[in-house]
């Protein structure tokens, strides 16, 4: 004889069942017409491009580089950050020139491209350190949120995809619209001529690739960013209640 068991067996919630939790005045229905923007931007796509090395004869300054061109020959306005005496993230107040010059390029930004060495397994510090000095919240306003972000990586050796995997956590923790493609190149010494440009080869088609997706998500998405980030929890808060919690200093 098989006994009873004491604890009742959840049932399946029906289609009919009231939502008690719910905030009904913050709750809002999807809908399809708001994808479609009202006002369609018509200037060209602007993208802000970090890498992450300082070396004289730097890869991923050289990968960055060859996608600038790239990004420029299908229609974007590109601006490429020099990360050269930017200091560490802390280390110096927010009114600092070149702390300044970062956030505004990424206040300006419709996309970004991140692309790091892998360096021991990882993104170099020099690119987290651009990422940590762009304030995850000014006010009540997150300035990388809804924005694209496309990203690549180079190795000195075999192809991994380390440093693209953590920058692509990096970009959703930034709430910022991190595109499927992503580019890896191995063994970068051998992919850039003398003087500096990417030779021919899948990694450079790969490349062609990444940026083509790029634009046609950031035309994609740009008028209609403030709608697909938007959410029921905050909408449950004040904007200042918002700011309190997104700006904690004791974190």
């Amino acid at each position: 004889m098989v006994k009873s068991s004491s604890t009742k067996r959840a049932n399946v919630s029906k289609f009919t069942d009231k939502l008690p939790n719910l905030d009904e005045s913050c709750f809002q229905f999807s809908q399809q017409t708001l994808l479609a923007p009202k006002n369609v931007a018509t200037h060209a796509p602007r993208i802000l491009m970090l890498y992450g090395s300082l070396r004289e004869r730097s890869y991923s300054k050289l990968l960055t580089l060859e996608a600038a061109r790239l990004l420029e020959a299908m229609g974007a306005e590109v601006k490429v950050f020099d990360p050269l005496d930017l200091p560490q993230p802390d280390a110096a107040p927010d009114t600092h020139h070149k702390v300044k010059e970062l956030r505004d390029l990424a206040e300006w930004s419709e996309g970004m491209v991140w692309c790091s060495p892998e360096r021991h397994g990882a993104m170099t510090g020099i690119l987290k350190s651009q990422i940590d000095w762009i304030p995850l919240s000014v006010g009540a306003v997150r300035p990388t949120q809804g924005k694209t972000l496309a990203l690549m990586e180079v190795c000195g050796g075999s192809q991994s995809f380390n440093a693209v995997n953590q920058m692509r956590i990096l970009g959703r923790w930034m709430r910022m619209l991190t595109i499927p493609n992503q580019s890896s190149v191995a063994k970068a010494f051998l992919e850039f001529d003398e003087d500096g440009r990417m030779k021919p080869s899948a990694y450079y088609d790969r490349v062609v690739d990444v940026m083509e997706e790029l634009v046609k998500f950031t035309l994609l998405t740009r008028d209609i960013a403030p709608y697909l980030v938007d959410r029921y929890s905050e909408r449950k808060e004040s904007a200042g209640e918002l700011s309190k919690r997104v700006n904690q200093k004791n974190i």
